[in-house]
Formats: structure tokens, C-alpha cells, sequence
């Protein structure tokens, strides 16, 4: 049986020994958003899983939840399957497309 957290557990050790780039779109979204790559790494150590792209067309990859040092919410969409994990995106789940940083809200 294959553990749900096992994706997770790779990011989280990856972001910890610094093997991770950041995309470009990723670095304009840090910039716009005002999120250093301190806040990632540390949304990254206690973050949930919110879903897992293992068939995703660009590779198998991960949405994250967690929260800064200052406990704002972000999502980070990550590798999951690389030897070294890629920051796809960084953003604050916001209304409308976030009911809660959890749900997303119903389509229309």
C-alpha cells in the first residue's frame, strides 16, 4: 500500500537540504504577492497536502498548504517526483477561487 503522505515527506526533505529551484512564474508571483523563499521553506516543513497531480502532463506534482512564520496562508505547487523540487507557484488562496485556504469554491 502506497502512504498518501509519501509525496510530502520527499518535498519536505528536498526543501529542507535547499535542493529546489524556483520558477520564473514563481519568482514573479513571490514578488507580486510579497513571499520570500524563507516563507515557502517554512510553509513547506509543516505543510498538508491538498492534492496530488501523480499523472499531472508536466510531470507529477503537489498543491501544499501551509503558513508562514507570520501565519499567512499559501499554496505552493511543487514536483513531487524530481530529484530536485521545483517551485511551480506561490500564492494566497483568496476568494473567489478559495472558499478557505482548505475548499475550494464550487464551480460555477
Amino acid at each position: 500500500m502506497i502512504d498518501p503522505n509519501e509525496p510530502l515527506i520527499g518535498i519536505r526533505t528536498r526543501a529542507a537540504a535547499g535542493q529546489l529551484r524556483v520558477t520564473q512564474h514563481a519568482q514573479q508571483e513571490m514578488v507580486a504577492e510579497n513571499i520570500t523563499l524563507d516563507d515557502i521553506l517554512h510553509a513547506i516543513s509543516a505543510a498538508t497536502l491538498l492534492e496530488d497531480y501523480p499523472t499531472h502532463r508536466r510531470g507529477a506534482c503537489a498543491l501544499l498548504y501551509g503558513r508562514d512564520p507570520h501565519g499567512r496562508d499559501l499554496h505552493i505547487v511543487c514536483t513531487t517526483a524530481n530529484p530536485m523540487l521545483v517551485i511551480i507557484t506561490v500564492y494566497e488562496p483568496r476568494r473567489p477561487k478559495w472558499v478557505s485556504p482548505t475548499q475550494r469554491s464550487p464551480s460555477p
